[in-house]
């Protein structure tokens, strides 16, 4: 019963977006929508209602700090880009996830990729991302505290 109420709040949401209501295109949102339920796997149970806000609060966090950080790194990306000199120190950091859920893990990883200079190209199975920086002369420091940040966020999100 709990993966049909999912499955049905997901369809809204999909038509809501899509603004079809045609037949095809209910066929297909309940499809996506059964398809993306039985991926995430929701947990049935009570809901915590009293830590509600903490984690609404920690999602606005999480999205400032990602928005701050995709403009920010856009614009060092573009200085590195534009001098002359050109000054890149590629290379590949690891950093550590230390995430307690494969969501959280992969959410982490997913926000780093979209970083502009920044890519996760490999993961292994303890949860340490291999990211190609374009400038890794502070990478280790900058992305090990960003990454505890994200860590912290992201277990008061879905804990």
């Amino acid at each position: 019963m709990h993966y049909l109420a999912v499955t049905l709040l997901l369809l809204f949401v999909y038509l809501e977006l899509s603004f079809n209501l045609e037949f095809s295109n209910l066929v297909v949102g309940l499809f996506i929508a059964g398809f993306i339920t039985f991926l995430i796997r929701p947990r049935s149970g009570p809901i915590d209602w009293g830590r509600l806000p903490s984690s609404i609060w920690a999602l606005v966090q999480y999205l400032v700090i990602l928005a701050y950080d995709l403009i920010k790194s856009g614009i060092v990306v573009a200085r590195l880009v534009l001098t002359p000199k050109m000054r890149l120190r590629q290379g590949i950091v690891a950093i550590s996830a230390e995430c307690d859920s494969e969501l959280s893990t992969a959410l982490s990883a997913h926000a780093i990729t979209l970083t502009p200079g920044e890519l996760v190209v490999e993961m292994d199975d303890e949860g340490v991302m291999y990211t190609h920086c374009l400038d890794v002369t502070e990478a280790d420091k900058y992305m090990a505290e960003a990454q505890e940040l994200r860590k912290d966020l992201l277990e008061k999100i879905f804990q």
